[in-house]
């Protein structure tokens, strides 16, 4: 009976031992997992933080200071997410840049017109809510960052494409092509000037600018690019010959 007590026990203890060596090896393999996780968690909320910032004030007003404090982490805490505050604001910008293409997305069964008005008011609506980091943003308020500016036409980009997939033509024309990237600069350029200035325009009447531009200058493109191809001379005129 001692003999058999004696064998269960270190039967027992070997089971012990066993399982508590897969736990630890586990363990092993899952904090590594989970410490990045906390890494990109952590990111995402200074980005956050960071993005609530730079929209109330341009690059220039806020300090590396004032956002660790308001992170409620210290500087060189800040400074292992993070090894600038160029890094930093460029983690904020295309934060933003992510937000506003995905606020301004419309549902594609909506009526084309409608899914207009409605993607130009969401735009509208986040710009004026972020106006001293889109106008700082817009003239340059970190200068020639080339990072910054490839978000920015990225961002410009996406836009264009969107409006190319509904524009009502089969095929979009490099003219097509032109007069929508001429309306989005546009569009830029008025925001800014109603942002920046006690003009008196109200957000509905600046939208529905907005919309009938584009309109006419869809308008204007097609009837352009169709008066280009049965001009004498043209290409289409000569092959149909």
């Amino acid at each position: 009976m001692a003999q058999r007590a004696s064998i269960e026990r270190r039967s027992t203890a070997r089971y012990t031992l066993t399982v508590s060596s897969r736990r630890a090896a586990t363990a092993t393999k899952l904090e590594p997992t989970r410490a990045r996780l906390d890494v990109e968690e952590r990111r995402r909320q200074l980005v956050a933080l960071g993005h609530e910032l730079f929209s109330a004030r341009t690059y220039d007003e806020v300090s590396i200071d004032e956002l660790a404090r308001a992170a409620g982490i210290s500087k060189g805490l800040l400074y292992h997410y993070f090894p600038t505050k160029r890094d930093f604001y460029i983690a904020t910008v295309r934060e933003a840049a992510k937000q506003l293409l995905d606020r301004t997305e419309t549902p594609p069964q909506m009526d084309p017109t409608e899914r207009l008005v409605a993607g130009v008011d969401a735009w509208l609506e986040y710009v004026s809510h972020h106006g001293p980091a889109f106008i700082s943003l817009l003239r340059s308020g970190i200068g020639a960052d080339v990072e910054v500016a490839r978000i920015v036409d990225g961002t410009r980009e996406a836009f264009l494409v969107r409006l190319l997939e509904e524009a009502p033509v089969d095929k979009p024309t490099p003219m097509m092509r032109v007069a929508l990237r001429g309306w989005v600069g546009l569009v830029e350029s008025s925001a800014i000037e109603w942002l920046g200035s006690p003009n008196g325009v109200d957000r509905v009447e600046l939208r529905n600018f907005f919309v009938q531009t584009l309109l006419s200058i869809v308008q204007s493109a097609t009837a352009t690019a169709s008066g280009a191809a049965a001009a004498p001379g043209s290409r289409a005129s000569s092959s149909g010959a």
